[in-house]
């Protein structure tokens, strides 16, 4: 079995295009093909003109999107939001003044308020997914992007684009945007607010990172700085990789061979390779099983503990609901609720009734299985609002008894439920779903000799 640690990335004859001179599909010898992430299906890439996208005919995941420009768009829209985060982090984020006592936070305060009041799991989870990781996305993509608009790929330049995809997940500028509406909307009939130049630039900061997330092109950023290898000799489409002992990889979607009983990177990028995630049921088990434990203190205890005018008050997250229905807020209480109860309490109930779905000795409803994966997928992160509105709230309401508020013990389990839910969600590997179930051992032993 050959050291992985100690062996040398395969070098591969580089063949970097010019910027936007000429899509990879007309460069390539052979028909490009692709193993699809979500039902494991082998396809050819069409030819693609900037704007269009080649899907998956078996389950339509979307393979390849084209764009035009792709890297000089995404170097644009990189400095431009990185700019945005350096005036969001610069000046005021938002104040606040009731009966002439107030105060004003900047938008790490949210974060570091929370680590003064002995949650600082809580405080850095704040921080990095707002402000650290953005960062440093943005700066590599900007790296990349340079290194290939001068034409030469500068030095890590693989490893950081192995990285992005990584990243993506984990930054929630838009969702604390929304967490800083509810804070406000909340506290709006309490005390005067008033807004900074930094929660501005933060919106547009926010737009910006999520325009630039959509335009990276990695089908085309990885052609231009590695080339792209031919698929294995006698790789067929309109078969699954797995039968062919093939797999695409999940990073830069090239198919690579599979080596049996042996560990297996992708020839191009490096990512380790299975046929399909290593013990992806157990392990999105056992996180479902942790997520559930801890969603139980994070409606027991209180999120936070309001104080006014010398008396104190806690509130569990439905408490918090329902005192938005009382002030009338309905649409702040609709979005704390989903948010907070049908999406943590959907996610998990989803995960589980797909992980026992893949086991059934049918396989009717595959499509729709799929969709509700990529639902259960994309909505999980969005639970984050209610860590954020405590976070902010915490940070801005500083007045001593007149009013104050802190963070209460169910904050840092439900950031938990958050997290491993969305870790359950990754270990999930879909393909499972389109996989034919394994045949009991009663069913081999009946089987004709010639059904096979």
């Amino acid at each position: 079995m050959p050291d992985y640690r100690l062996m040398k990335r395969p070098t591969l004859p580089v063949n970097t295009p010019l910027v936007d001179c000429s899509p990879p599909e007309v460069r390539s010898q052979r028909r490009r093909l692709r193993a699809c992430h979500e039902c494991d299906w082998i396809s050819a890439l069409p030819p693609l003109a900037s704007g269009e996208k080649a899907s998956c005919p078996r389950c339509a995941h979307v393979l390849v999107k084209r764009h035009r420009y792709p890297a000089q768009r995404s170097m644009a829209l990189a400095v431009s939001a990185l700019i945005a985060l350096l005036v969001a982090i610069s000046f005021p984020f938002v104040s606040f003044s009731v009966s002439g006592v107030g105060n004003r936070i900047e938008l790490a305060q949210t974060a570091t308020t929370l680590i003064a009041f002995h949650q600082p799991i809580v405080g850095i989870i704040v921080i990095m997914t707002i402000a650290v990781l953005p960062a440093v996305y943005l700066l590599s993509v900007i790296w990349l992007q340079f290194g290939l608009l001068s034409g030469k790929p500068l030095s890590f330049s693989r490893d950081i684009a192995r990285s992005l995809a990584h990243l993506t997940p984990w930054m929630m500028a838009d969702v604390f945007i929304i967490g800083a509406l509810v804070s406000l909307i909340k506290i709006a009939g309490m005390a005067d607010i008033t807004l900074g130049v930094s929660f501005w630039g933060f919106c547009v900061f926010a737009i910006l990172l999520l325009m630039t997330t959509q335009s990276i092109d990695a089908d085309w950023m990885w052609f231009s700085l590695e080339g792209e290898p031919l698929a294995p000799e006698g790789t067929q489409t309109g078969a699954t990789a797995a039968s062919q002992h093939l797999t695409g990889c999940p990073t830069c979607g090239l198919i690579n061979a599979l080596a049996p009983g042996q560990k297996s990177r992708c020839v191009r990028c490096h990512e380790k390779l299975h046929p399909r995630l290593p013990h992806s049921l157990q392990r999105t088990w056992a996180l479902l099983g942790a997520a559930t434990i801890m969603y139980i203190p994070a409606n027991v205890y209180p999120i936070m503990t309001t104080t006014s005018l010398g008396h104190s008050g806690s509130s569990t997250i439905i408490g918090g609901v329902v005192e938005l229905m009382q002030m009338g807020s309905w649409p702040v209480a609709a979005v704390i609720f989903i948010a907070s109860v049908i999406v943590p309490v959907g996610k998990l109930l989803a995960l589980s009734w797909l992980c026992i779905a893949v086991q059934r000795s049918d396989r009717p409803n595959t499509i729709s299985r799929t969709k509700l994966y990529r639902v259960t997928e994309f909505i999980g992160r969005w639970s984050m609002v209610d860590v954020f509105v405590v976070a902010i709230l915490v940070a801005l309401i500083r007045a001593g008894a007149l009013m104050s508020i802190t963070p209460g013990p169910a904050a840092l389990a439900f950031g938990s439920v958050v997290v491993l839910t969305m870790l359950a969600a990754m270990t999930f590997d879909p393909r499972l779903i389109w996989d034919a179930p394994k045949p009991s051992s009663t069913a081999s032993t009946h089987s004709h000799p010639g059904s096979h």
